[in-house]
């Protein structure tokens, strides 16, 4: 069983549907998001080790996604497109994307070429992308898929949880002023205020605490900010 994670962003509910079964039967885990802002929003909160985005999706579409994740976003890109034009696949490749495939397909085509591209992958970022936990007593944390666990049951978090965990576990044992989570948050899609740092915090301790009102792993450091302090 592969230990790869991969995106699906695709408008089409029926095919998206069959490409998740498809992939899942073949050894991935799979996320699906139905358009770019669905998938923004996944991305948030969860490390992916490859995307697979059609092209031709309403309003921001494939390409349009790709050129903006290439900013900040190193993680492998395959496109699907219904043209088969030259010219499209150019355009493609020039918006960042690692490879295209035009519809109609075979979906084992699709998986050979997503192990392909895996594998051209480097061995530092293949080491990158295996889990790593931060563990809290009872709650774990999963860096590389953004998840957190009490014992095994999911714990659902919001985009602004989930982006405070990823910059809380970047800086372990060490305190984060409020000015510089807000700065944090806001480079990360969530745009925040001091005060509402206070209540996402006091939010997040909810679900990382066994009693939230004296917190053992989401410290306050008087004079400096919070700090995650795990096992």
């Amino acid at each position: 069983m592969s230990e790869h994670h991969i995106l699906v962003i695709d408008d089409d509910e029926r095919l998206r549907i069959l490409l998740c079964r498809f992939l899942e039967e073949s050894g991935f885990r799979v996320t699906d998001a139905g358009n770019a802002s669905e998938a923004r929003k996944i991305l948030q909160g969860i490390a992916f080790d490859l995307l697979v985005v059609d092209v031709m999706m309403p309003g921001e579409d494939g390409l349009s996604l790709t050129i903006d994740l290439r900013k900040t976003l190193s993680t492998p890109i395959l496109l699907l497109t219904a043209k088969s034009e030259s010219n499209e696949r150019i355009m493609g490749f020039e918006a960042g994307a690692d490879d295209y495939l035009t519809k109609p397909f075979e979906p084992k085509e699709l998986v050979l070429r997503i192990n392909s591209i895996l594998r051209r992958m480097p061995k530092d970022d293949i080491n990158l992308a295996l889990p790593t936990t931060i563990q809290m007593g009872a709650v774990r944390y999963d860096l590389s898929r953004g998840e957190l666990w009490d014992n095994n049951a999911l714990v659902k978090l919001t985009a602004t949880e989930s982006a405070l965990l990823r910059i809380f576990s970047v800086n372990l044992h060490n305190p984060v002023s409020r000015p510089k989570l807000v700065e944090d948050l806001t480079k990360n899609g969530v745009p925040s205020q001091e005060r509402s740092v206070d209540v996402q915090i006091t939010r997040l301790r909810r679900k990382l605490e066994v009693d939230p009102k004296m917190p053992r792993y989401l410290q306050t450091v008087r004079g400096a900010g919070y700090m995650l302090a795990p096992d």
